[in-house]
């Protein structure tokens, strides 16, 4: 009876539950604190304790993570401004059309449909761009 806790239920009874019966959400889903894992993955080991196939597990672990920061080191970015531009040209170019269509006159008077063309010339620009966003 160490183990077990008397509860009341909503009905006022009181109820038996051991410890091990009480479980929070993260035990019932199986989850494992992170703190826990990385605290594991960054010990080092005794490679002479260990199974030849955890020896080899841990060789390949090694390499991914030597081939993964490589692969970061060798990235490149776009400058902060590449996003927001091709997304300020996308939306100019849909309200040049908007406003074409609306007025059938502006956003430049007496060229008439080549207010359409600018516009998807805008809009082009700015997809066209988002192909080279890294």
């Amino acid at each position: 009876m160490a183990d077990e806790e008397l509860d009341n239920n909503s009905n006022g009874q009181k109820d038996w539950q051991s410890d091990t019966e009480k479980t929070t959400d993260a035990d019932t889903a199986g989850l494992v604190d992170m703190d826990k894992v990385e605290a594991v993955l960054n010990a080092t080991a005794d490679k002479s304790s260990m199974t030849p196939q955890m020896q080899r597990m841990m060789a390949r672990q090694e390499e991914n993570t030597r081939r993964v920061e490589e692969t970061i080191k060798g990235t490149k970015s776009n400058p902060r401004w590449f996003v927001p531009l091709f997304c300020i040209l996308m939306v100019i170019g849909l309200i040049w059309v908007v406003t074409y269509y609306l007025t059938s006159n502006y956003p430049i008077p007496n060229i008439g449909a080549w207010n359409l063309l600018i516009g998807f010339v805008i809009i082009m620009i700015g997809f066209i761009m988002t192909m080279w966003w890294r």
